[in-house]
Order: C-alpha cells, then sequence, then structure tokens
C-alpha cells in the first residue's frame, strides 16, 4: 500500500454551510488560490446550479497550479437518464476537472426518502459516475452516510461502493454524514471495505458531531484509505468538518505520510489558518492545535524552565514547522524564568542578577492581583517590562477626553443612541483637540484619537480594532464594579496583538487599552 495520501479540500462548500459564514466569489477565489498555493490536491468549488454565488465562481473559476478544481453535485435523479438530468448536467457543464457525486449508501434512506428500488439506487450511482467520465471529468463518489448504512446492511453499502467503483470512479469515498461514529469503528468498517476496493481508491469524509473528526479520519488511513476530506479550522454544518490544519501535519510529522504539501507549505498553515479567519472576520482560535497563538505558549515558571532545557518536553513538534512560534505567557504564575524567557523573545537584553526582573516579576503579580491579565495581553506586558527598564518614548500624551452619548428620536421618528467623543492631547509639536461620533463610546473615543494623531504618525491609519472584550471583576459590586478590558488590534501586514486596560469605568478601562495598542504598534515601527 502506498503511502501517499490526497487532500481534498471542502471549506468552500461544506464550510459554507457553517451558521454565520457567507462566502462571496471574492472571498472563494482567494481560498482557494490560497489552497492551491499549500499544495492541496482537490478543492471543491461549490455546487453548480444551487446559487448564484457557486453559479458565478464556476463561469469564471481561479487557475490553479497544482490543485484540481471539483465541483460537487449530485447523481442522477430516480426515473431520468444522465443526459436528462437537469442537476447533473450543471455540475459536468462547470469549468472543472473533476466531480463529485453524492449518492445514497444507507438502505433506509433508498426505501424510505427516495423510494425506489435498491437496484434502482446502485444504477443511479453507476451511470452517474461512467458519464461523468465520458464527460472528460475525473470522478468520485460520496458514499452519504455510508457508516450508517454499513452498520445497517453491509452487502448494501458495499454493492453502492462497488458500482462507482466498477464505473470507473478514480475515489469512492466513505462519508460519516452525521458524524456519529467512533475511530474503532471506522478503522474496522475500512479495513473490511479495502478488501473488496483498493485503499488507493478510497476516500473518507467526516463529520466532528463527537469530537472525533480528525481521529476518525486518522483512522481510516490507517485501515488503508488515501484520499482525506476535510476544511480549514474544521468549518461545517453543526460542529463541523475534519480539521485539515490539524490533520495534515499529524499525517506528516507524526504518521509519516506522504502528501503533496512540502515543508515550505507546512510553514504556511498558520498563516492559511488565520487568513481564513481574517476572510470570515472571525477572532483566531487561540487553543487550536498546532496553529493557534497558545498552541506553544508556557506559562508555568517550570514548564518554561525545561522547554528553556529541551523544547521537546512541553512541544511535541518545533513551532516553526507548522509557521508558528513558542511563546511565553507572563502572568501571576509566573518566575523569573518566565519574565527572562519573554525578554529574549521580545529582543530585550539584560543581566539576569539585574534587581529590576524581580520588581517586575513581583510588578506583574500586584497588577494581576488588581485585575491585569498578561497571558492574553501580551503588547501590554511588552510596555510594562519596557517600562521599568525606561525605554518608550512618550509618542502622545493625554490631556483629557470627555464621551457623551445621547439618546433621541432622529429625523424619521426612530430612538437612536449617538456617541461624541472629544479629545485633548500633546503630539508633535503642540497640542491638539479633536471631535468625533462614533458607533458606541469606545468607537468615538478611538475615533477622536486617530483623528488626532494619524496626521503625525500615518501608520497608525493602517491599524484596527478586530477583537473588544469586557469582563466584570467585581460583581457583586454591581454598577460600581472594577472592569477589564481586553482588545486585540492588527495591521495591514496581518500582525494581532493584544493589550489590557482596568478600571472602574468602562470608558477609562477602555482607553487605558486603546492607549497601549496605539502606542505599542508606534513602538514596534520606530
Amino acid at each position: 500500500m502506498t503511502d501517499r495520501v490526497y487532500l481534498f479540500d471542502t471549506t468552500l462548500r461544506d464550510g459554507g454551510q457553517t451558521q454565520g459564514v457567507d462566502f462571496s466569489v471574492g472571498d472563494k477565489v482567494a481560498i482557494a488560490e490560497a489552497l492551491d498555493g499549500l499544495g492541496i490536491d482537490y478543492v471543491e468549488g461549490g455546487w453548480p446550479g444551487a446559487n448564484p454565488t457557486d453559479d458565478k465562481f464556476f463561469a469564471a473559476p481561479p487557475t490553479l497550479k497544482h490543485a484540481r478544481l471539483t465541483a460537487f453535485g449530485m447523481t442522477r435523479r430516480p426515473g431520468r437518464s444522465v443526459d436528462n438530468d437537469p442537476g447533473l448536467a450543471a455540475v459536468l457543464g462547470a469549468k472543472a476537472p473533476a466531480a463529485c457525486l453524492v449518492g445514497k449508501a444507507w438502505d433506509f434512506h433508498v426505501d424510505v426518502a427516495l423510494g425506489i428500488s435498491q437496484a434502482e439506487n446502485l444504477r443511479m450511482i453507476g451511470e452517474s459516475v461512467a458519464h461523468a467520465i465520458k464527460r472528460g471529468f475525473e470522478a468520485m463518489y460520496d458514499a452519504e452516510h455510508f457508516f450508517d448504512g454499513y452498520k445497517a446492511n453491509p452487502g448494501f453499502a458495499l454493492d453502492c461502493i462497488k458500482a462507482a467503483h466498477q464505473a470507473g470512479a478514480r475515489w469512492a469515498v466513505l462519508c460519516d454524514t452525521n458524524g456519529g461514529t467512533l475511530p474503532h469503528e471506522v478503522e474496522r468498517i475500512v479495513d473490511e471495505v479495502s478488501r473488496v476496493v483498493p485503499g488507493d481508491r478510497l476516500g473518507i469524509h467526516c463529520h466532528n458531531d463527537t469530537e472525533n473528526a480528525v481521529a476518525n479520519s486518522l483512522a481510516a488511513v490507517r485501515a488503508g484509505a488515501r484520499q482525506v476530506q476535510g476544511t480549514l479550522n474544521g468549518l461545517g454544518e453543526r460542529c463541523g468538518n475534519a480539521n485539515l490544519i490539524s490533520l495534515i501535519p499529524t499525517l506528516m510529522l507524526k504518521l509519516g505520510f506522504r502528501t503533496a504539501i512540502d515543508e515550505d507549505g507546512l510553514r504556511q498553515l498558520t498563516h492559511i489558518s488565520r487568513l481564513l479567519d481574517e476572510r470570515l472576520n472571525r477572532a483566531p482560535n487561540r487553543h487550536a492545535a498546532y496553529v493557534g497563538e497558545s498552541a506553544f505558549a508556557h506559562k508555568g515558571g517550570l514548564h518554561v524552565s525545561a522547554v528553556e532545557k529541551d523544547p521537546r518536553t512541553y512541544e511535541h513538534v518545533p513551532p516553526e514547522t507548522v509557521g508558528n512560534r513558542r511563546h511565553i505567557v507572563v502572568s501571576d504564575q509566573s518566575g523569573r524564568s518566565n519574565i527572562l524567557a519573554r525578554f529574549r523573545e521580545i529582543g530585550i537584553e539584560i543581566d539576569p542578577k539585574n534587581p529590576k526582573v524581580n520588581r517586575l516579576v513581583e510588578l506583574v503579580k500586584d497588577r494581576e492581583f488588581d485585575g491585569y491579565a498578561y497571558d492574553g495581553a501580551e503588547a501590554s506586558f511588552e510596555l510594562l517590562a519596557r517600562r521599568a527598564l525606561q525605554d518608550v518614548p512618550d509618542f502622545f500624551r493625554l490631556v483629557s477626553f470627555r464621551v457623551i452619548d445621547e439618546r433621541r428620536l432622529n429625523a424619521k421618528g426612530q430612538l437612536v443612541t449617538l456617541s461624541e467623543a472629544t479629545v485633548k492631547v500633546h503630539v508633535g509639536d503642540g497640542q491638539v483637540m479633536t471631535v468625533a461620533e462614533g458607533n458606541g463610546p469606545v468607537n468615538a473615543l478611538d475615533t477622536a484619537l486617530r483623528k488626532a494623531l494619524v496626521p503625525v504618525y500615518p501608520v497608525l491609519d493602517e491599524v484596527r480594532l478586530v477583537d473588544y472584550k469586557v469582563r466584570i471583576l467585581t460583581p457583586q459590586d454591581g454598577t460600581k464594579a472594577v472592569t477589564r478590558v481586553m482588545i486585540e488590534s492588527a495591521d495591514a501586514s496581518g500582525e494581532r496583538w493584544s493589550t489590557v486596560g482596568v478600571s472602574a469605568n468602562i470608558i477609562d478601562a477602555s482607553y487605558n487599552a486603546l492607549h497601549d495598542s496605539i502606542t505599542y504598534k508606534l513602538l514596534r515601527g520606530r
């Protein structure tokens, strides 16, 4: 059996079924090109004929250098010939070299949902695959609910796979459509199927409803399947699909399988994962395996000491192999080792015996007791450390700010709430006062501050706030409670950084976090 595994990405179709996800044609093109550059073998672009977006995408598809663009659709319908089925015609009319056709593999669905004979279902599969091949497509068959079907009637489920294989399908894909099959079942069933249809013609398509989609996919590969289907970041309806971002390095680095992705491609995984989140305007999952910001983060002092001596102690792969980086977290659980490691990470050279190190450790613990959290606000920690070493210039100095909220009826008689902020700052050679309205008091304050600073520091024009979190630290105090604000910012290069502010006044806490965010950007670009 070959050790080559073929990767099939379904982000642009299955991923588009995620609640809250709606890809534009531009999104689909950009993601397809990124997948192609990564080294994915097949990129499923969508379902021609199903919606205007997919029709437009396939009417002028991107030119892919490596990946085979794949059109998805159904086998012919009951009672129609392959030449007289509009749905099949739409799929085979797409500008794509490959077609993946889904059909029933569970006798319950054939008998009850379709209301046809099992023999007719087998003809639908075989004739549709043969027709696609005749039209010049590389044909694949997605065996819907295969594992449920196999448990209920192994003979019929196998007949569906054989019908596709005998008709010339390059891949017969075993689908765990409702995500309810467990890894030991997948491995046993795929092993049994591979005795009938060769493993190098079998694929696996898993959903994540039991949090086993990645494990099920790996089990299928161990049992002989040589095509793996999944999505970037595990997108998909309900609980999602198998996450290719986790599957790819596990297949290659842990199990030793070959894919079309090389070492340079592996180093793109973190970038590709975050590129998708950027497209969807979603905050990346900090705790995502391999690519999350916290995937190689070390917080406990003992852990940091061990990692400093031998990274393999707490890092199962070198972070840079997947485009990530080691991250030393500073918090009230930290000791000198964390602080010194973080210094090295941000480029601060200091004698470990310098008494300022101990003072900074105590300062971090005191401030976290007051409500600050530096394990999620690395930029604020860097500024705190540099200020302790007297290494941060005053790029600007706040004189005052004022925020006004007004709730009233507008000219259309609608009840609206408007926010207006006035800011006075010393910047450059003088004092500037600006006024701005915004969608809420924090947005108004941010906008007014930018109006004052961008003329002096144009680089700030590319900075945007991408996440804003508020936590009430003393809920027992009611409306007088102390508030912690966490802000995540990003710039045009894709770099992200997080800052924190704490105050009994939410606007004041927000300003403190905004001030750190702006200062950090200016310091990094100095």
